[in-house]
C-alpha cells in the first residue's frame, strides 16, 4: 500500500486543520488506517485509528474530542480532522495502513509526513 498525505500547515492555536492521505496499490477497504505523529525529539506516538469498514475507532487520550478520524473507502482516503489545536499538537503528522487493528506504533504501510505546526 502507497499512502500519501497532506493537508499540514501553520495554524493559530484553537484552530483547525483537516490531513488528509490518499491510498494506492492495494483493496484499501482491507486495511485499517491509523494516523501517528512525532514532534521534534520525541519518539512517535499514536494518535487515532479507525478500522477497515469505520465501524470502530480509538483516539489518544490527548486528542480525543478535539480529533476526529474518518474513511471513505470508495475514494481510498482516510481524513483527520484536527480542531482546537494545541502548539503541543506540532509534529510531523503521519497515516499508516495494516491488516490488524491496533493502537501500537508498529504498522506495516507509512505514508511520508506532513508537518503541522501550532502557534500560540
Amino acid at each position: 500500500v502507497q499512502l500519501q498525505a497532506s493537508g499540514g500547515g501553520l495554524v493559530q492555536a484553537g484552530g483547525s486543520l483537516r490531513l488528509s492521505c490518499a491510498a494506492s496499490g492495494r483493496t484499501f477497504s482491507n486495511y485499517a488506517m491509523g494516523w501517528f505523529r512525532q514532534a521534534p525529539g520525541k519518539e512517535r506516538e499514536f494518535i487515532a485509528a479507525v478500522t477497515w469498514r469505520g465501524g470502530s475507532t480509538s483516539y489518544a487520550d490527548t486528542v480525543k474530542g478535539r480529533f476526529t478520524i474518518s474513511r471513505d473507502n470508495a475514494r481510498a482516503m482516510v481524513y483527520l480532522q484536527m480542531n482546537s489545536l494545541k502548539p503541543e499538537d506540532t509534529a510531523v503528522y503521519y497515516c499508516a495502513a495494516d491488516l490488524d487493528y491496533s493502537t501500537s506504533v508498529y504498522w506495516d504501510y507509512w505514508g511520508q509526513g506532513t508537518q503541522v505546526t501550532v502557534s500560540s
